[in-house]
């Protein structure tokens, strides 16, 4: 019986130290500084709209970025030609040559190049033939690789599409 109320006292001790620590933790931590950012944010930022095929895109209901401040949001990229329609069909690889060719002139058009690219977002119906391809990449970033994600789907706006290629890019000014 010693025994058990010694073990017993022994986790009484035990817990409360516990529960002490927690909370001295918890204190600690709620009393540390946080940074103060240093980015500055303007509040009346017109956002700048740019149309890569403009009859094509008002006719699909988009715009194909959209800069506001230092950011560039990048719609989609396809594999089509300046009237709509889908080019490179069943070549997946010459369709993300094609898409990357397009996101390289809404780049240029923003002063930007594939280094500023911080997301980049590729959707295939093919994972598998993409990644056969996927190395090409490494032609589009010479320094480094954004963040991004890479969904097999099961289709795209137009059925001929393979590939369709999102970015978002940050431009340091």
């Amino acid at each position: 019986m010693r025994t058990t109320k010694f073990t017993l006292l022994a986790i009484a001790l035990v817990t409360a130290m516990s529960i002490s620590s927690c909370n001295e933790k918890t204190k600690t931590e709620t009393t540390v500084e946080k940074p103060v950012s240093t980015e500055t944010v303007v509040a009346n930022e017109t956002p700048d709209y740019f149309l890569l095929r403009p009859e094509v895109e008002k006719a699909y209901g988009y715009t194909h970025a959209v800069k506001i401040g230092n950011s560039i949001k990048i719609s989609g990229a396809v594999s089509m030609d300046d009237e709509g329609n889908p080019a490179a069909i069943g070549d997946l690889e010459q369709q993300m040559k094609n898409c990357y060719a397009d996101l390289d002139k809404i780049l240029k058009h923003y002063g930007c190049t594939f280094d500023d690219v911080v997301v980049e977002n590729v959707f295939t119906t093919d994972m598998a033939k993409f990644l056969e391809f996927a190395g090409y990449r490494t032609e589009i970033y010479k320094k480094q690789f954004p963040t991004g994600s890479w969904l097999g789907v099961k289709e795209l706006a137009i059925p001929e599409f393979m590939i369709e290629i999102e970015l978002e890019v940050h431009k340091a000014q």
